[in-house]
């Protein structure tokens, strides 16, 4: 299986949306901003601020989630226990913000999300963990070894 390109290309999808996201929310606060516009009476430098912070916060996040992918595909490894976390919560992250995309920002937006959704999660299982039998237990000792016959 192409487990290194697969894991290269979710990458450069998670590099992108990271970029796409801190433009975003660098524009949205912006016009925030410029527009002294006001929710519930809340500050607008305060939105602004908290607009510019919060995406990017989510933009470093979205970047680490892309090193540990390519990490991956130059080492031809699968990651850690903390790096293997910090995918499934991006794989979660994009279901949940893919489904509040539909309504928000339109179906393009969502099969965007669900495309990198689908690359995180299959990198994530092109690399099983070392160690780990097909069910997800470990294999007991003298078992699943490379001199061991294969079960028929």
């Amino acid at each position: 299986m192409a487990r290194r390109p697969v894991a290269a290309v979710a990458a450069v999808a998670l590099m992108l949306e990271a970029v796409g996201i801190g433009l975003l929310n660098w524009i949205l606060g912006l016009v925030v901003d410029r527009q002294r516009m006001s929710l519930g009476g809340m500050d607008t430098d305060a939105m602004s601020v908290g607009t510019w912070v919060g995406g990017g916060v989510f933009g470093v996040y979205l970047l680490l989630c892309c090193a540990v992918l390519l990490r991956m595909a130059l080492r031809d490894r699968a990651p850690g226990r903390p790096g293997r976390i910090l995918l499934l919560t991006c794989a979660v992250t994009h279901g949940v913000v893919g489904a509040f995309s539909i309504g928000l920002a339109g179906w393009f937006a969502f099969v965007c999300l669900m495309v990198v959704l689908g690359l995180v999660v299959l990198s994530l299982l092109a690399y099983e963990p070392e160690g780990l039998a097909r069910g997800g237990a470990a294999a007991p000792e003298g078992e699943g070894g490379q001199d061991a016959p294969s079960p028929a």
